[in-house]
Formats: C-alpha cells, sequence, structure tokens
C-alpha cells in the first residue's frame, strides 16, 4: 500500500503515515497517538456554534461539521442534548422489522457523510490520516430497541432471550447497511475504519459470541471485499469492544489490524491473549486527564513501557469527556510523542 499516493478526487499527499504503519504492524519512529470523542461532545469552540442549531441539520451540511453521526434505517432519531442518540419508536415486537428501509439503500441516504468525510481529507492538508468509524451491529441494535441509551441493555437482551431469530434478522440487516456504508466513507477519504462495539460488556462471553463476534467478523470481511470490488486500496480496520475484555482473543482473529483497549485491560495480559499479529490500540483511563500534566507524563510513561514499541497505537480506554482540559490532552499526546522516542533509543 502507498500511503501517500493521491485518492480519486486528488487529495493532498499524505505526510505522517505514523499511524498507518503502526496499525498495519510496522516500525515507527515514535508510537502514534490519537483520541476519541464526536468534537460536539468535547471542544467547547464546536459546542458554542452547535448550541443554536439542531445537531442533524449540522450533519447533513458538510461545510459546518465534519463529524459523522449515527443514522437510523428510516427511524425517527433526535439527539438529546447531553444523552446522545434517541429514538422515539423504538423497536418493541418482530413485526417492527418490517417498517425498516432497505438496508442497501441507507449508504445513498448518508450522501452529507461522505460529503464531510471528502471536506475534512481535503482540509487536512495530508497532516494526519483521516478515520471513518460506525457503530456495530450489537450496539446499534442496542440503541433501536432501548430507544436510547440504557445501564442494563435489558430490553435489547429481552430480544436475544426470547425473539433469537428476529434478533439475528436484525443483526444481518444492520450488518448490511454497515458494509456499504464503511467501503463508502473509505471511497469518500478515510484512511483506515474504526467500529465501536460499545455494548460488548452487556453481553457475555456466550451471548456474545452468538450475538456480536459473528456479525464483527462479517462486517471486516465484506469491507475487504467490497474494497477490492471497488478497486480501492486496503485501509487497515480497528475493532473496539467496549468491555469485551473475554473475547480478546477471538477479536484478535476476526479480521481486523488493530484491537483497541479499556482502561480495564492490562496491557501485558492483553498482548499475551492476542498474540503479536495484531496491533492493540489504548488504552489510559480517561479520567487520568484530570491529573496533573506531570502525572499525566508519568502515567503514559508506565503505559507505553507496558505496550513496548511495537504493534501499539497510544489511546484513552474511551473517548474524552466534556469537560476536560483540552491543555492536559496536548499533555497527553505530547507524553506520547516524548516518552516514546526514548523508549526507542534504550
Amino acid at each position: 500500500m502507498e500511503a501517500n499516493e493521491c485518492g480519486p478526487q486528488g487529495f493532498p499527499e499524505l505526510k505522517n503515515d505514523t499511524f498507518l504503519r503502526a496499525a498495519w504492524g510496522e516500525e515507527t519512529d515514535y508510537t502514534p497517538v490519537w483520541c476519541m470523542r464526536q468534537a460536539g461532545r468535547y471542544l467547547p469552540e464546536f459546542r458554542e456554534t452547535r448550541a443554536a442549531q439542531d445537531f442533524f441539520s449540522t450533519c447533513r451540511s458538510p461545510e459546518t461539521c465534519c463529524e459523522l453521526t449515527l443514522q437510523a434505517l428510516g427511524m425517527e432519531v433526535t439527539m438529546v442534548p447531553g444523552k446522545g442518540p434517541s429514538f422515539p419508536e423504538p423497536l418493541r415486537e418482530e413485526q417492527d422489522l418490517q417498517r425498516l428501509r432497505d438496508p442497501t439503500t441507507v449508504a445513498s441516504e448518508l450522501g452529507y457523510v461522505f460529503q464531510a468525510i471528502t471536506l475534512t481529507r481535503q482540509r487536512l492538508a495530508g497532516r494526519v490520516p483521516l478515520i471513518g468509524f460506525a457503530g456495530a451491529p450489537w450496539t446499534l441494535m442496542t440503541y433501536m430497541v432501548e430507544g436510547g441509551g440504557s445501564s442494563t441493555m435489558a430490553q435489547a437482551k429481552r430480544w436475544l432471550y426470547q425473539r433469537p431469530q428476529a434478533s439475528h434478522q436484525l443483526l444481518r440487516i444492520l450488518t448490511d447497511a454497515l458494509v456499504p456504508y464503511l467501503v463508502g466513507q473509505v471511497a469518500a477519504g478515510a484512511q483506515a475504519l474504526q467500529l465501536f462495539e460499545s455494548h460488548a460488556g452487556h453481553l457475555g462471553p456466550q451471548l456474545f459470541s452468538k450475538f456480536a463476534l459473528p456479525y464483527i467478523r462479517d462486517v471486516a470481511k465484506r469491507v475487504k471485499a467490497g474494497l477490492q470490488e471497488a478497486g480501492l486500496a486496503p485501509v487497515p480496520m480497528i475493532i473496539f469492544a467496549k468491555d469485551g475484555h473475554f473475547a480478546l482473543e477471538e477479536l484478535a482473529q476476526a479480521g481486523y489490524e488493530v484491537v483497541g483497549l479499556d482502561w480495564t485491560v492490562a496491557p501485558e495480559k492483553a498482548r499475551d491473549c492476542v498474540g503479536k499479529t495484531v496491533t492493540l490500540q489504548g488504552n489510559l483511563d480517561p479520567c487520568a486527564l484530570y491529573a496533573s500534566e506531570e502525572e499525566i507524563g508519568q502515567l503514559v510513561q508506565e503505559m507505553l513501557n507496558d505496550f513496548g514499541p511495537r504493534r501499539y497505537i497510544a489511546n484513552l480506554g474511551h473517548g474524552l469527556y466534556p469537560d476536560m482540559d483540552p491543555e492536559h490532552v496536548g499533555a497527553f499526546v505530547d507524553a506520547v510523542h516524548k516518552h516514546s522516542r526514548l523508549l526507542r533509543q534504550n
């Protein structure tokens, strides 16, 4: 793969491919680092400009918004400030699946997302690669059945136990929607893809292997095939299953180049589980950014020592929180760059 080749839209040459090389398992001069969070939930200047606008009208305009969002298959979605996506009419019965739109048409509904990706890629001017993302099928299903967030996912899990066939039908529909959506993101300019299984921890090993893992595998396999069919260069794919520590070995064999870790997993144990054929990403406790800049530096040093210099991308174990000080985020990034260079000199 040529890291700096121009895309079909004549994208600027990529000047910094460290993240991509680490994702592919190649040697790097330092450890790349990035943080997860919707800009609207974290950066103060974005929150102010969006305050008076409806979230989806903002997202539909690529000129004013370069972030991605969850979109439903013909279900009404509203963004509740401070809470995230909410479905006023969640799926309650099996027949509710009939009101879902044909999954193969979903990508055509999301042209504004692809435009936003292309615009963002152009504006990055090759400074860093652009990462596309989507929620995994089980996580999307939880929103559609619960009607939004939930502390127990009891309604969604009720479906798994009482309506297993309908659950698989819904998960297949979501997979069928996700594949062209992710391929479309790469066609639009994304240089890597991350799939979030944010609600893995609610399942446990048995339900995860039955209702989450097969679809996680399917997404990777079909996206890679879809890129090849479209004549697009392969991109590294990341799977991040929060609280899915019980499935690390299986996730490492699910067809992704990178496995993301939350902060509850010890780096050495994770490496023992996944072996040396995938890159690990993570996993500083996000709340560590409330510490002093000096302590952040110490925590980063420990984390880098534990992960080692190869096949590793630094990140937080989840996303940034809205009240975090951007200066402390900067201290985290700087510490990763500084200590990872020193680590390679030893």
